[in-house]
């Protein structure tokens, strides 16, 4: 079981604590119960409670101090300045999952900054899933950068405005990672989705474990309008910040996963995920209104033909 799923017993320990709490301060008692208004201050409790520990999940793996766990574990920071940047890695390794981390990025003039949050495997043939968020000046938008690698192969970048201030306050970044296909999310709404096509050819991450990765660093050579708007270091350091990690994955220890081979004893409705109707509208939606980049419309770039996954896109 990932170190972030909750058992059901310590559920109903939560929502008991949860509702004494409640009580204590007189914003609910047992006469004047009712349900439909107590739900929504039950949950928000409810995910305070359990909400993930970082020293549980993850490891700061370098940036000497810039990068720290606080606030009892709840929130990771990451920071950057002329000597350096800093990043973490997660203890577990994943093979498919859906993984959540909320991230509220650097406000001001980033221009030059990258914050790299990541799914990777190693190795010269590695499989990898890229969100990176590049830096840009005071006002305008940030580029949000994806890619998939598949046996060390990436060269499939698509990229996105967002429809919201991604530094104002914390939003949420997902992957469901599954034998059918990988989505990229942003607040529940997808963005990207790269499906398993290995019967015509293209390899698909499916057999190496990945771990979690993030960063915060300096790219200033490329990150913002190809490199001519160089990091202002004057206003360092440059701080992103994490919370509410969860990860509903088969863990991938001593050679063995912790789900078995079918997805119908897996139990986990993601592991078989697709996108519905009303889903592919909002990735329809945003890829019209938000899409600044799709390799597979980059016909120069591809001399001798596009992908070919682009043909089935």
């Amino acid at each position: 079981m990932p170190s972030s799923t909750i058992p059901i017993n310590h559920i109903n320990s939560l929502f008991y604590l949860c509702f004494a709490k409640l009580s204590k301060y007189k914003m609910i008692s047992f006469s004047s119960f009712k349900f439909t208004l107590l739900l929504p201050l039950m949950v928000g409790c409810l995910m305070a409670a359990s909400a993930s520990n970082f020293n549980n999940d993850f490891d700061i793996t370098w940036g000497d101090g810039r990068g720290k766990i606080v606030n009892n574990g709840e929130v990771l920071t990451l920071s950057l300045d002329k000597s350096s940047g800093s990043g973490f890695q997660s203890k577990n390794e994943y093979l498919f999952g859906k993984i959540d981390m909320q991230l509220k990025l650097v406000p001001g003039n980033s221009a030059g900054t990258v914050t790299a949050y990541y799914l990777s495997s190693k190795g010269s043939t590695w499989d990898e899933i890229d969100f990176e968020f590049l830096g840009n000046l005071s006002g305008d938008p940030y580029i949000l950068h994806t890619n998939v690698f598949s046996q060390g192969k990436g060269n499939r970048e698509q990229q996105f405005y967002l429809w919201f201030d991604p530094t104002a306050d914390f939003h949420t970044y997902s992957i469901l990672w599954n034998p059918q296909s990988i989505i990229f999310s942003v607040d529940g709404t997808p963005i990207r989705e790269f499906k398993n096509m290995e019967s015509i050819g293209v390899p698909f991450p499916k057999n190496q474990p990945m771990r979690i990765y993030s960063s915060l660093w300096n790219a200033d050579d490329w990150a913002t309008r190809g490199g001519l708007v160089k990091t202002d270091w004057t206003l360092a350091p440059f701080t992103a910040s994490y919370r509410n990690f969860n990860a509903d994955a088969c863990v991938w220890s001593n050679g063995a996963s912790s789900c078995k081979s079918t997805a119908t004893s897996t139990n986990s409705a993601w592991f078989s995920q697709e996108m519905d109707s009303a889903k592919q509208q909002r990735l329809q939606w945003v890829q019209k209104n938000y899409m600044i980049y799709n390799y597979c419309n980059d016909a120069n770039r591809f001399p001798q033909g596009l992908p070919p996954e682009c043909s089935m896109s």
